[in-house]
């Protein structure tokens, strides 16, 4: 009796599994032709797009304009606020678990967007000085 509905059981899970990997492949296909279609006909597309919508989507698709300065800025403030709200979970454990979760956490995390910032800024100062060697 078990045997019957373990075989039912494992028979499900694998068709469940077939079905998975057949779509994750036809899936994979479908986006790599879906990218090359949006690289080739919007954002290397020589005329510029009509109306405002578009044209902010052409240069959010060629990364001309990058979130991940706001990104950061938020994922900071979650983290640190997450950080001080789950040292008061600590003090059940012990005051220095409590203390260095309310004091270093937050450093170390605010050491961390600071290199993460960094770099955003390297970045930004590399493309002024490209631009204006351009010119």
């Amino acid at each position: 009796m078990y045997t019957t509905s373990l075989t039912s059981n494992s028979i499900n899970t694998f068709g469940a599994l077939q079905d998975t990997a057949i779509w994750g492949g036809i899936a994979a296909i479908l986006a790599i032709i879906g990218g090359i279609l949006v690289y080739f006909l919007f954002v290397k597309a020589k005329e510029n797009p009509k109306g405002k919508f578009l044209a902010y989507l052409k240069k959010f698709l060629d990364f001309k304009v990058m979130w991940i300065e706001t990104a950061i800025k938020i994922l900071y403030y979650i983290c640190t606020i997450y950080a001080v709200l789950i040292s008061f979970a600590m003090i059940q454990f012990s005051f220095l678990a409590f203390l260095f979760t309310l004091v270093v956490v937050p450093v170390l995390i605010r050491l961390a967007y600071e290199g993460a910032t960094m770099l955003v800024m390297i970045w930004r100062n590399t493309a002024d000085i490209a631009a204006n060697t351009k010119k």
